[in-house]
């Protein structure tokens, strides 16, 4: 992971999840679920439901038009590092089977997560390094009969499968850190580039991989390339330009997916929204777009409205956000969750992704499992696992406010947008309307919501989020 990035919060500890049933919902009525900067509410369903009348003046409304529309979502998640389902591993069976179930179901307290990445091989937060074909030092192995998931098949693979029996449809996009060293220029995981005589041998790598997973019961529903190509600070890591990913795609990868009759999708770059650039000089290259679904940001640095500057340029061609952490800040006891609602959920969507997917989902009270020598030693997760007791964390309640509601296949449509309250609308596949609305401003706010002249009045405190549903 790139660790130039804006800090947030205090770990959470407690958990205040409505079971008031959705189905509860009376036809005109709007239901709430509110996380406030106190810590009071923490995404919690409000006992009184609002109810639509007539619009009121001369307050500020977000006006939602489910008339207009643009892309659909996928799902919003976390990444599964292996180092989060090592720690899932250790917990007794039926704890792990309760969090499990209050994090993939949207039934009853679930926050129904609905998207996961995770790794090729090992990421920066494993304990070690290790990709699927590791061989002593001056060995080959073109033909990859090496290959093995290794530590995988013990944490991340009966996890898969666990995660799968909650939730079957969930999406996984997979994201390697590296390939195996002796495919690369200096032959160690960290840094260095992919020889361009092991090209076809790397496409087999992914190959190999969509279809030993598919073996398993688990669906690759696509693939990142590299994760952050421009970065070689992690351990593990490798550097990927964009002539060199273009070059990869058309000439290697994306004739072997077509010969293996493969259709998991391709996904450019995987880094930070400073570049768009890389991406785009791909997409010029249309011996290589041909076999591109789309592209894939992080935002450690650069501007989320990069993702539309893609998206305007290739309207054919989709976008994801693959990767951004989001930690609580230990001197602050207040839950600054508006700030990362604002960024990502409403950022990234608004610029055209079709998920959101924050780092990373678990970690222990001190943020390990990481690797040596640039792993992130500051990584909080989702969630923070000490053996069997489960700590609730901000990137946790950011991804609930969406997840659980905005079900995959909802489109995003017509919100207003107001400087003070950032907002995003969905209409969902059995035609609900959610809206996200974050208090980024200092003070408390009232404001109406309009929907086909008739509007309800809400106040939102200073920090605070509240998904709206209706």
């Amino acid at each position: 992971m790139f660790l130039k990035v804006g800090r947030y919060l205090l770990v959470v500890v407690g958990l205040a999840l409505s079971v008031i049933p959705m189905n509860a919902q009376r036809k005109g009525d709007v239901s709430l679920w509110l996380t406030t900067a106190d810590r009071g509410s923490l995404f919690a369903q409000q006992v009184e439901a609002l109810h639509f009348g007539a619009p009121k003046k001369s307050i500020p409304t977000i006006e939602v038009d489910d008339r207009q529309t643009f892309q659909s979502i996928d799902g919003f998640g976390f990444a599964l590092t292996g180092g989060s389902a090592q720690l899932l591993m250790r917990m007794e069976e039926s704890q792990r089977t309760e969090l499990l179930k209050e994090l993939f179901s949207p039934e009853g307290k679930g926050i129904g997560v609905s998207y996961l990445r995770i790794s090729i091989g090992s990421s920066d937060m494993n304990d070690h390094v290790f990709t699927y074909d590791d061989l002593p030092p001056g060995e080959k192995d073109m033909n990859l009969s090496k290959f093995n998931f290794g530590p995988d098949r013990t944490d991340v693979i009966p996890i898969l499968k666990e995660v799968l029996a909650i939730n079957p449809h969930i999406k996984i996009l997979g994201s390697p850190w590296t390939a195996p060293s002796w495919m690369k220029t200096n032959e160690n995981p960290k840094g260095g580039s992919l020889k361009p005589e092991y090209y076809d041998a790397y496409a087999q790598y992914f190959v190999k991989y969509i279809q030993a997973m598919r073996a398993e019961g688990i669906n690759i529903d696509a693939i990142t390339i590299q994760n952050e190509p421009l970065n070689d600070k992690n351990t593990p890591s490798m550097v990927m330009q964009a002539r060199e990913e273009g070059a990869f795609i058309k000439q290697s990868l994306g004739p072997a997916f077509r010969r293996a009759g493969i259709t998991t999708k391709i996904i450019l770059y995987d880094h930070n929204c400073d570049v768009p650039e890389y991406p785009l000089e791909i997409l010029n290259d249309p011996a290589a777009r041909q076999y591109v679904d789309g592209s894939g940001f992080h935002l450690y640095a650069g501007e989320i409205s990069a993702m539309s500057k893609v998206h305007d340029a290739y309207p054919d061609k989709n976008l994801y956000f693959t990767e951004q952490m989001v930690i609580d800040r230990k001197d602050d006891p207040e839950l600054e969750i508006a700030s990362p609602v604002q960024r990502l959920i409403v950022g990234a969507t608004r610029n055209w992704s079709r998920n959101v997917l924050l780092w990373n989902l678990a970690a222990d009270p001190e943020n390990k499992p990481h690797t040596d020598n640039g792993g992130c030693p500051i990584c909080e997760g989702a969630i923070t696992l000490d053996g069997n007791k489960v700590s609730r964390n901000i990137a946790y309640y950011t991804v609930a406010h969406a997840s659980k509601f905005v079900r995959p296949g909802s489109v995003r449509i017509q919100s207003s947008a107001l400087d003070e309250l950032p907002n995003v609308a969905f209409k969902t596949p059995d035609g609900k309307k959610v809206l996200i609305v974050a208090n980024s401003s200092k003070s408390s706010q009232t404001f109406q919501i309009r929907y086909r002249n008739k509007s309800i009045t809400s106040t939102l405190s200073e920090g605070a989020v509240e998904t709206y549903v209706w």
